[in-house]
């Protein structure tokens, strides 16, 4: 079991998946907050039985960050006539059947022309729990950029940009994405940088949160990571409530498994993202650190600390000590 877990952290701090039952399990419904709540006198908004449908309840939008050698920013002049003339990075929303990966080349080409392979997840935004933005970068590798003669509902054209101040941007939102490529490309050729992490292809029905909660035993001086014991040993894993923002979600989550005064912590970003167009659903896996030592921090669920091997607490602790080392997770609402 102490080697399927670290197999288990190791498959994760790679950004991939994990698959097979550690998949089915979620230790904190919808129904279950939901039952919290009317504990509590306040009356539920989600039915208990919700699932995510594109395009109906949930939308997940990608956007491409996409820096040349020359360091300027690939941008689209926007065809909608509700902000008709405007800049922005190539966008949209996913459709039915469409990995992360495949609508985000399909934005890029549609809006700019270019071909591109995308390399890495740099930030995943929520707001509520029903909207998801998933931001990548890549690389050209084909196409022809767009020219104002060959406009279209996409768009009206596509330039390298490398004065943003030149132009009239739709939003200012993608101003920190444009930043977080620029700090990419710089600091992931010295390794100071996650690994590139791009999304893994696993099905999920429900929007989850599975957390990866790390502290250290003051006795032994060793890192410990958190698992359930429910019928199998797993990663914490709760449904995401779309009426909630994810860090509601993730207090909720965190006071079920320690109580209202549930110890100093911190979520350090997200290690991977599984996503597979056979279902809407999606899962965000969140590393937590905990300030305290485990001594001081009491479990009231049927959860145990477990101790991970060397070479496991020796990742973690990077990860934990560096900036970037994680998926940033940018909780707008």
């Amino acid at each position: 079991m102490s080697h399927q877990v670290d197999l288990n952290i190791a498959l994760l701090l790679q950004g991939h998946g994990l698959e097979g039952e550690e998949n089915d399990f979620c230790d904190f419904t919808i129904a279950d907050q939901n039952s919290v709540a009317e504990s509590q006198g306040i009356t539920p908004t989600t039915p208990s039985n919700f699932k995510p449908i594109l395009g109906n309840n949930v939308t997940y939008v990608v956007a491409c960050v996409i820096l040349n050698d020359r360091n300027e920013v690939l941008m689209m002049q926007e065809a909608k006539e509700s902000c008709a003339g405007k800049w922005y990075l190539p966008a949209g929303r996913m459709e039915k059947n469409e990995t992360i990966v495949q609508a985000t080349t399909r934005e890029v080409l549609e809006e700019t022309g270019l071909e591109c392979e995308p390399k890495t997840l740099l930030v995943v935004e929520t707001a509520g729990g029903m909207w998801y933005r998933f931001v990548l970068t890549g690389e050209i590798v084909g196409g022809e950029l767009k020219t104002p003669a060959k406009a279209d509902k996409e768009s009206l054209q596509a330039k390298w940009i490398s004065n943003l101040q030149e132009i009239s941007l739709r939003s200012n939102d993608i101003l920190h994405l444009i930043e977080k490529a620029q700090l990419y490309k710089q600091n992931s050729i010295s390794g100071s940088w996650h690994s590139d992490v791009l999304p893994a292809s696993i099905p999920h029905v429900k929007d989850l949160l599975r957390l990866v909660i790390v502290i250290k035993k003051r006795s032994t001086n060793k890192l410990h990571v958190l698992l359930n014991e429910k019928t199998s040993l797993h990663f914490p894993m709760c449904e995401i409530n779309p009426a909630k923002s994810v860090h509601s979600t993730l207090r909720r989550f965190m006071v079920e498994m320690f109580g209202a005064d549930v110890g100093q912590h911190r979520p350090l970003g997200l290690l991977n993202v599984e996503a597979n167009p056979i279902y809407d659903g999606c899962c965000l896996t969140l590393l937590v650190a905990f300030r305290a030592p485990l001594e001081e921090v009491p479990l009231i669920s049927k959860c145990a600390w477990h101790e991970v091997s060397q070479d496991s607490e020796k990742k973690l602790l990077s990860m934990i000590n560096s900036k970037n080392s994680t998926v940033e997770l940018h909780v707008i609402r």
